[in-house]
Parts: C-alpha cells; structure tokens; sequence
C-alpha cells in the first residue's frame, strides 16, 4: 500500500513534546502524523524520570492548597534571572493545569502526585511539596503490536531490566530489602513478576517513570489514528513563498515529500549528541574535558540544524546550555560502555564527592544540575572537568556507588573493570584514583570532625527539605551527612553529562520559530528541547523539562488548530 503523503501538520519527533502537539492538534480535528528518526519511539522521553513541574496543577492544588500564582512568579524571576519571559511564564502559568486537565480526561496520560519539594525551596517563592507530578505506571501490552517499537529505559538504571519508579517512596524498598521484612516482600514481589514477563515477553510490561509517559502518550496517539512513522528521518523542511509546506523525508521506500497544509513542528529533542555544536556551548568541552550524555545517541540537533539553514534564530545564549548530570563511564564484558547517571548516590550519608586535589568544592546532596554547574566551575582553567565520589565500606554495602549495587551484590566485578577503585587507606585510594593523597585526608579529616554529629559547616549538606528528600530518612541526626571512617574506601570517577539542552530555537509564546530579526517562519513551530527553555539555562525542580515542553505542545497544537479554524 502507498504509504499517504499529505497531512494537516507533521510533527518531526516522538517525545513528550511532539505527541503532546500531534495529539491536542489531532483532537482538534488536524490530520497529524509523527515522524521518528530512530527506529523506536519515545525519545529522551522514555528514558527519563517521568516528572513534569506543574504549579497550581490539579493534583498540586490538593497537596498544597497554600501555594499561590504570586509564589510561583517570584520563584521563576528567582531562578532564571534576566532570562525571565513574563509573557511565557503566564502561558505556562495559566496552560499547565488546563494540559494536565485535557490529557487525564481526554487521553491514556494519566499522573500521580509526588513528593519532590522544589529545587530550592528555600528561595522566595519555593516550596516543600505540590508542584512535581509523575506519570503513572502503564502495562505496555496497551501498545498492542507496537509495544516492540517503544523505547527501552536507561540500561544502566534497571537491574535485569526491572525500572524503578522516580518516588523515593518505590526505591526506599530496595535499599531497605536486606534490613526490613515489609521491604523484602515488597522486592520480592516485583523481581517475581518481571522475571515472569521477561520469559513470556522478552522485555518488563509494567513501566514506570518516563518510559511509562512515552507509552501512554505513544497509545493514545495510535489510538487517535495518528501514524508514528518509526525509521524515518527527516532531511529538510520545504518551503513555497516563505512558508514552510512539509518535509523531505528518508521512508520505507525511499525518500519521500510529505506536504502539511497547516505547518511543520519540530521535536528532535535538542543537540545534545551534536559534537560541533555542544563543543562550542559547553565550558568543559572547549577546554578539552569529556562529555558523556546518556539521552538518545540520534538527538544530533536535526531539529536545530533544518531550522537554522531557514534562517531560524539559535544562538547560545545561556551559561549552563544544559541540563546538567554528573555520569560514570561503566564498562561492559563485550567492551562497549554505558552512561550511569548519578541520581540517587551523591544524596546518601558517607559519599562526599571530591576533585582532582582532594578537596570537596559543593552540596553533594544538591540537584544533579546544580553539581554539575559547582563542578564546571571548580574546574574551570583545567583541561579535565571531573569529580570523585569517595565512600567506605559501610557506605557502599548499605547504599552502592553509582552502577555497583549494595551487598548482597558483588564488587568484584566493578573493582576488575575499573570502574570502582579500591584502598586499605585513604592515602592508597587516593594513589589508585589519581587523587591528590594530603588533600583527600585532609578533606575526609575536616568533614568527619562535623559529620559524626550529623553536620556539614563547610557546605550545610541536609540544610533544605530537597537535600533530605533523596537522602536515608532513617539516618539520624542528618539524613544527607555520616563520616567517612571505616576501611576499605571506595573511589568512583565522575564526569560531565546531560539531560538535554536548555539553548535553543527561538520561539513565539506559541512555538513559531523566529528569524533573527524576531519575525515568525510561517507554518514553522518548535517544542520540546528543540525550543530554547523558558528557564533560561536554570533547574527551578523536578520535571521543569516534560512539564514546560508537554504545556507548549498544548499550546502549540491549540495554535495551529485556531490558525487551521479561521482560514477555513
């Protein structure tokens, strides 16, 4: 059968953000198709955590009723400084709840509360709880035939291919599973149940975190009738005019023009595997040091890049152009290599992380964006951009180190491949690592002097309720701070990563993709990371990426849709 050709509106990627825009225009009455570079589809979505920042949301509002439109603006002027858009602000403002509302009612998204606190709640405008929602866990076998086509997760944050949910509340269980009964059942249960969908499926069916938000965005676009075109790469949008009338695109046949009567959305999720263009926006790059990204290896800014040869306006502008994450390099038995991002381990009691000197230069317990950012500019003037996450013996077998699980598990194998590093003594851990040996014990000297009573004078680890929230509840007196004091000692090198790109596309409020001169590309919109983030190169909480991106693809097929309404 000859594969259609014409549509209402192409949306070129098949994330949050783009099925997000197929399927409001869709719902709308637009004739949409989604077309996806990769042969599964998903995007950085599906290996992500899932969250989406949401102020004043439905489910927020019943968490915390206190919470007022006036807190959340002081907090965004707070977090994203001169890059502040008051207009984009009030659109997401004002948008958030009604995407929310729309797609739990209307489509197979559905989401959970959570009980991240913001980033900073401390700030004027944080708060401690309501703002963070999580997409709920979805059963895959929903995609029918197209379940193979979804995105696996993150290799490196599964074990045996078993997700964890983003809530603290899911993996307390895990790292409670040898010291609590109500823990071991609860484990117990779901190793039994993947096991059992791995011999049937092949692949776990029950998803949780991002992985379940692409799915049920992925179903309900299939269930509305919107192609996804997988193993389709598009090469060029076209133009009559000035106005952007469809794409160029490498299909099943072969190339192919696909015409879109009422415009072109871009959803290629950012540049973050475009070597020449983060080697120009990442400090750490320019002086020479490494970049490991875990986000999917065909985000090479295509979006930017057809945008861009149009006449599109993207430049750099921000100081952190993306979003950071601290990563490991974790080896493989056939010699490849995965990218382990350090989410949960730098907010544990008895893990400091360290430079090159031995010093400690930041609130291991931070955001991972907030470290990365301390880490770029404690480096800054070097050529190597990396930290060491320093634990002992205790601290590992109760809580890991990055990809190495807690005892009962092994560390043979993780000490063999290099990936951990090992010393009787502080002095020979930091000899093995490449550490600078008198400034590691002097650093592990000052920290336990506070640390044995739970304090942190130097960096006040444990200070803010998002400190304490990934922490060990059950450590006392700081649930963030434990000395370093018993050996052997554990070393783990860390480098630069991201979760995706802040810098952008230029866009209107409602994602026309702007020239230079600040006038709109007709029929040419952006979304998702392909679009320059409304926080300015900032990290205000959990799911500021899905959040904003899903609200302005709202926004976005809403646009087109009344655009579509009032020329007919």
């Amino acid at each position: 059968m000859t594969p259609k050709l014409d549509y209402d509106l192409v949306v070129v990627g098949s994330g949050a953000a783009g099925l997000a825009t197929a399927i409001t225009a869709r719902k709308r009455g637009l004739d949409v198709v989604v077309l996806e570079k990769e042969p599964v589809f998903g995007g950085t979505t599906a290996l992500s955590g899932g969250v989406l920042w949401i102020p004043l949301g439905p489910h927020g509002r019943k968490q915390n009723p206190a919470d007022t439109l006036e807190a959340v603006r002081t907090y965004m002027q707070q977090e994203t400084g001169k890059f502040y858009d008051a207009a984009a602000v009030e659109a997401f403002l004002a948008n958030g709840p009604k995407m929310v509302e729309f797609f739990e009612r209307e489509t197979a998204a559905q989401f959970i509360p959570t009980l991240y606190p913001d980033y900073h709640p401390d700030a004027p405008g944080g708060v401690d709880l309501g703002r963070s929602i999580l997409a709920a866990p979805y059963d895959i076998r929903g995609l029918g035939k197209d379940m193979a086509r979804l995105k696996p997760p993150l290799k490196t944050i599964t074990f045996i291919g078993m997700m964890f949910n983003s809530s603290n509340a899911d993996l307390k269980h895990f790292f409670q599973a040898t010291k609590s009964f109500t823990s071991f059942v609860y484990v117990a249960k779901r190793l039994v149940t993947h096991l059992k969908e791995l011999a049937q499926y092949g692949r776990g069916i029950n998803v949780t975190s991002g992985n379940a938000l692409a799915a049920r965005l992925a179903q309900s676009a299939l269930d509305l009738g919107i192609p996804i075109l997988t193993s389709t790469p598009v090469r060029e949008v076209t133009l009559f005019s000035g106005r952007a009338t469809g794409v160029l695109a490498d299909g099943a046949d072969g190339p192919c023009r696909i015409t879109a009567r009422q415009g072109v959305v871009l959803a290629c999720g950012g540049f973050p595997q475009d070597i020449q263009r983060i080697t120009k926006a990442y400090p750490h790059l320019q002086r020479g040091g490494e970049h490991l990204s875990p986000t999917p290896l065909g985000n090479t800014g295509d979006g930017v890049a057809m945008a861009e040869k149009l006449g599109a306006n993207v430049d750099i502008r921000f100081e952190d152009s993306a979003a950071w994450m601290p990563v490991s390099r974790v080896p493989y038995r056939d010699g490849t290599f995965g990218v382990f991002p350090h989410l949960l381990d730098r907010y544990k009691p008895g893990i400091i992380g360290v430079l090159r000197n031995g010093q400690r230069f930041t609130n291991e317990s931070n955001s991972y964006h907030d470290v990365g950012a301390a880490l770029v500019r404690a480096c800054a003037g070097q050529k190597e951009t990396a930290m060491w996450l320093i634990c002992d013996k205790a601290t590992i077998a109760k809580y890991g180190l990055g990809y190495a699980k807690p005892a009962p598990m092994p560390l043979g194998g993780h000490l063999r491949s290099g990936y951990l590093v090992k010393g009787n003594t502080l002095a020979e851990l930091a000899a093995n690592a490449g550490i600078d040996p008198a400034g590691l014990e002097q650093t592990v000297r000052h920290y336990n002097t506070g640390a044995v009573r739970g304090e942190d004078p130097a960096f006040h680890r444990g200070s803010t309720s998002f400190n304490r929230y990934l922490a060990d509840p059950e450590h006392r007196p700081n649930p963030c701070v434990a000395p370093v004091q018993t050996g052997p000692f554990y070393a783990l090198k860390v480098v630069m990563g991201d979760l995706g790109t802040f810098d952008g596309i230029q866009t209107s409020v409602v994602g026309e993709v702007l020239k230079r001169d600040g006038t709109a590309i007709p029929g040419l919109y952006a979304v998702g990371n392909d679009r320059a983030s409304m926080m300015g190169g900032n990290y205000p909480g959990a799911g500021i990426t899905h959040g904003p991106n899903m609200t302005f693809g709202f926004i976005t097929g809403n646009h087109i849709a009344d655009r579509a309404g009032a020329a007919a």
